[in-house]
């Protein structure tokens, strides 16, 4: 917030999201307030299938920035995109497991990476995907092997302190100028 003289000055109760022209703090807290009351009073009011609609875009949408960016260091899994997915749009993840056919077990250790997705699960899990965003929005059939696999490249890539020196003994090239 910018005073009349131009000078800086600290931004007091931000989160309300209440203009900063109030003349006293009083004025703006009760707007404040007011504001937030009516926030409150419209969330209400959305129903839980717009809810789980909203989620599954941000959803994709996060799946997408993953994608997008290739920093190897970027914390976001295969796995933590699924229980997102899963867990929007089921009370017990059983149920998923018995949407796609699968044992919960299955389920559970791909979830915890004690398994890999085979790619039959992968193949249920795009069927479903593409019917759970349907009337929502488009997603790219393609997203949960890219998100897999981009996972992989970025584990790799990050770890090749460890497996560089070992390959690369076992890797011969002829003198590339005779080429």
């Amino acid at each position: 917030m910018i005073d009349k003289n131009l000078n800086l000055v600290e931004v007091e109760d931000s989160e309300y999201g209440v203009d900063s022209r109030y003349e006293s703090k009083i004025n703006r807290m009760a707007d404040g307030e007011a504001l937030m009351e009516a926030r409150l009073r419209r969330m209400k009011n959305v129903s839980g299938e717009l809810i789980v609609k909203g989620k599954l875009l941000q959803l994709k949408f996060k799946m997408e920035e993953y994608l997008l960016d290739t920093d190897s260091d970027n914390e976001c899994k295969f796995t933590d995109f699924l229980s997102q997915y899963i867990d929007m749009l089921y009370d017990k993840r059983s149920h998923f497991s018995e949407d796609i056919d699968i044992t919960p077990v299955l389920l559970s250790q791909i979830l915890n990476n004690h398994r890999q997705p085979s790619e039959e699960f992968m193949l249920r899990l795009m069927v479903h995907s593409e019917n759970a965003f349907l009337n929502v929005c488009s997603f790219q059939k393609k997203s949960w092997y890219q998100i897999y696999y981009q996972e992989k490249i970025n584990k790799m890539m990050s770890n090749q302190g460890e497996w560089r020196s070992k390959v690369a003994k076992h890797v011969k090239m002829i003198n590339p100028s005779n080429l």
